[in-house]
């Protein structure tokens, strides 16, 4: 038996949409723009007025490419808004909310999954499931060493293998530099692939999303191809496939 993905992150970012307790908003607006200030760079406005997040913060930032994103997220919205088909919006608004302020926080939480990383948990058996396993993570493995300065322990089964506290350090150094934004994407595609080598991966643009997301699926994907699928797992993968690559966006997109 393997590590899963997606495991539950010691750190609580209140969530920034709630779609299974209420009811959906209804569209409200008609036209849906970017407008530029000089202080706050690109603004979201919704028939002339300027968005805002939960928490009442302007609805803004300063990357031209991810404001446009947004923006056709809210115009493609038809009779209500479904915060789950807006992961960029979502995740803006998690970056002003809830990560803005609360940096080390956020970004010791990243750290922490160093010390379980998917990666580093094999299958004891069968034989193809172990060689896909060593084909698909043992590069990544190589490269945390070479690009981070991280050289992590693999091991298998279930069993902890504890990280050097030379490992988590060259982790903390790559993940606690970054704006609040990047620290969300970080956060985003690290819990949903159980795994920051493979967030930094993206991020360093060593990986491209779709071999990231290959790589944390090898064990799922391994259990697919033995006993099936279903629609509410389908379900359950595409959205965070939707959600990743929001995430993965904003790690590999020009700041400007």
């Amino acid at each position: 038996m393997t590590k899963t993905t997606g495991q539950k992150s010691g750190l609580h970012i209140p969530p920034i949409k709630d779609t299974l307790l209420k009811p959906l908003p209804k569209r409200f607006y008609k036209d849906v723009a970017v407008t530029s200030d000089p202080k706050h760079g690109h603004v979201i406005t919704l028939d002339g007025r300027r968005a805002h997040t939960p928490r009442k913060k302007l609805l803004a930032t300063p990357v031209t490419e991810l404001a446009d994103k947004i923006a056709e997220e809210w115009r493609v919205q038809v009779e209500t808004i479904n915060p789950a088909h807006m992961p960029l919006t979502t995740l803006l608004c998690t970056a002003l909310d809830a990560v803005t302020g609360r940096e080390a926080d956020v970004a010791a939480d990243i750290t922490k999954y160093a010390g379980s990383d998917l990666l580093c948990y094999r299958a004891q058996s069968p034989a193809k499931l172990v060689a896909r396993q060593s084909a698909s993570w043992d590069p990544l493995i190589a490269w945390s060493k070479s690009a981070l300065g991280a050289d992590f322990k693999v091991t298998t089964g279930l069993i902890h293998v504890a990280q050097s506290e030379t490992a988590l350090r060259a982790v903390a150094a790559t993940v606690e530099p970054h704006d609040p934004l990047t620290l969300a994407g970080l956060h985003v595609l690290t819990t949903i692939t159980g795994s920051v080598i493979l967030a930094l991966a993206v991020h360093r643009k060593h990986l491209t999303l779709q071999q990231a997301w290959a790589a944390a699926h090898v064990d799922e994907d391994w259990q697919i191809e033995q006993w099936g699928t279903d629609y509410e797992a389908e379900d359950r993968r595409a959205k965070r496939l939707r959600d990743a690559e929001a995430a993965a966006f904003v790690l590999t997109m020009n700041h400007s």
